[in-house]
C-alpha cells in the first residue's frame, strides 16, 4: 500500500494526509504494510514533501514579498536542492487580508536560490506556484546579480508595477555559479508571460489585482520583455512566449532566462522523491488533494501519480475534500474511484475543520472496499 497524496489546502499538510489515511486503513486492517510518500507539484508544500522523503531542511533569512525579512526553507540531498518560491514570495507571506499586486517582489526567491548555490547544490529543482507576485522574476534576478535601471540609472521600484519605468537591463553581473548547475523549472501551469493567457490576466486577480492593475501589469511585463530583448537578444522574446513563462507571476520567465528547463512539477517531484522505486513495492496507490476538479486533470499531483501508476497496471484511488469531477472523468485519468470528505460532511467549513477525522473514516471505507 502506497499513499502518495498532496496537501488538503487550508486543512491538512501532505504528511498529515498520509498519517490520517494510514490510521484509517489500519483501523480495519491492523497489520497492513503502508508506505507514505507525500507529494507536491511545485507549489506550496514542495519543500515539506522533499523533507518527508529524506531531504535535509535548510532555513535561511530572506526578503518576503513586501521586503520584510522572513525565515524560508529549502531542501537538500546529495547535491540536489528543492527550492520553493512560495517559501519566500508566496501569498502566505503577506499579512492577512493584504494584497500587493503591483509592488510584491520575488527578491527573496532569488536569495533562496543563492542559498542553495552556497550549500553546494549542483541540481536545483525550482518549484513555482502560490506566488504573491507578478514581477516577471525581476526581483529574483536582482538578488542573483542582475540590474534593472530607470532612465536616470537608478534601480526601478520593486514589483511588476515598477517595471513600467524600466529603461535598461544588465544581466552581466548574474552569479557565475548559475552556469554550472542544472536548473529545473517545476510548475503545474504552462501559461506564457503576457496576453489573454498570461500571468497578469489569468492569475493577477487571485493576487488582488483589479482590472486596471491587470492591464498595467500586462503592459509592464511586455515592456520588461522588450528591454530584456535589447539586453540579451531574441531569446528573451522566445522565452516570454514559452510554456511556463507565466508561472507564479512570471517568475518562470526569469528562470528560463537563467537557463532553466521547464518540466511539469509533479513529474519532476515524483523523480526527485523516488516514486518509481516506491511503486515497485505497492499493490494499491492512494493519491489525492483538497479539491479534485477540472484543474486536477491538467498537471496537478493526483493526475501525475495516477498516470505513473497506471503505466504499471496498479489500481489508484483518490481521496479529496471536495469532488467536482463526474465518475466518467476519473477512469481516463487513471483513478478507479474517488472518496470525498464532502460525502460525509457537506458543510465546507465543518468539513475543513474536521478534515483529519473525516479522512480516517474515508480511509476505513477504502480498506473495506479494496482490502477485505
Amino acid at each position: 500500500m502506497l499513499i502518495a497524496a498532496d496537501k488538503f489546502k487550508g486543512s491538512l499538510t501532505a504528511v498529515q494526509v498520509a498519517e490520517r489515511v494510514t490510521a484509517g486503513l489500519r483501523g480495519v486492517v491492523p497489520d497492513l504494510p503502508v508506505e507514505a510518500l507525500p507529494v507536491a507539484d511545485g507549489g506550496d508544500g514542495t519543500v515539506d514533501a522533499a523533507v518527508a522523503a529524506g531531504f535535509e531542511r535548510r532555513e535561511v533569512r530572506v526578503a518576503g514579498p513586501l521586503g520584510q525579512e522572513v525565515t524560508a526553507a529549502f531542501a537538500l540531498r546529495d547535491g540536489t536542492a528543492v527550492v520553493e518560491m512560495a517559501e519566500a514570495s508566496g501569498l502566505q507571506r503577506l499579512p492577512a487580508g493584504v494584497f500587493a499586486p503591483l509592488t510584491a517582489s520575488t527578491y527573496g526567491s532569488g536569495e533562496l536560490l543563492r542559498a542553495a548555490l552556497d550549500a553546494g547544490a549542483r541540481t536545483i529543482v525550482f518549484g513555482v506556484g502560490g506566488s504573491a507576485t507578478t514581477d516577471g522574476g525581476a526581483g529574483m534576478l536582482s538578488a542573483l546579480g542582475a540590474r534593472f535601471l530607470d532612465a536616470d540609472g537608478e534601480p526601478v521600484a520593486p514589483g511588476g508595477g515598477g517595471l513600467t519605468e524600466l529603461a535598461r537591463a544588465d544581466l552581466s553581473g548574474l552569479d557565475p555559479r548559475l552556469s554550472d548547475v542544472e536548473l529545473i523549472l517545476a510548475s503545474d501551469v504552462d501559461n506564457p508571460l503576457t496576453g489573454p493567457k498570461g500571468a497578469p490576466a489569468v492569475y493577477g486577480p487571485q493576487k488582488g489585482a483589479s482590472p486596471d492593475d491587470v492591464e498595467a501589469l500586462d503592459a509592464a511585463l511586455a515592456h520588461y520583455a522588450k528591454i530584456l530583448e535589447a539586453a540579451v537578444g531574441p531569446r528573451a522574446a522566445e522565452y516570454a512566449a514559452a510554456p511556463g513563462a507565466g508561472a507564479a507571476g512570471g517568475i518562470g520567465y526569469g528562470a528560463l532566462l537563467l537557463g532553466a528547463r521547464f518540466r511539469a512539477g509533479i513529474e519532476v517531484m515524483l523523480d526527485v522523491l523516488g516514486f518509481a522505486s516506491a511503486l515497485e513495492r505497492a499493490d494499491l496507490v492512494i493519491t489525492g488533494e483538497g479539491s479534485l476538479d477540472e484543474q486536477t486533470l491538467h498537471g496537478k499531483a493526483p493526475a501525475g501519480v495516477a498516470a505513473a501508476t497506471r503505466a504499471r497496471g496498479i489500481d489508484v484511488v483518490a481521496v479529496c475534500g471536495r469532488l467536482a469531477l463526474p465518475p466518467e472523468a476519473l477512469a481516463p485519468a487513471g483513478i478507479r474511484r474517488a472518496y470525498a470528505l464532502s460525502a460525509l460532511e457537506p458543510d465546507p467549513v465543518k468539513s475543513m475543520a474536521q478534515a483529519g477525522p473525516l479522512l480516517e473514516r474515508v480511509a476505513e471505507s477504502i480498506a473495506r472496499d479494496f482490502l477485505t
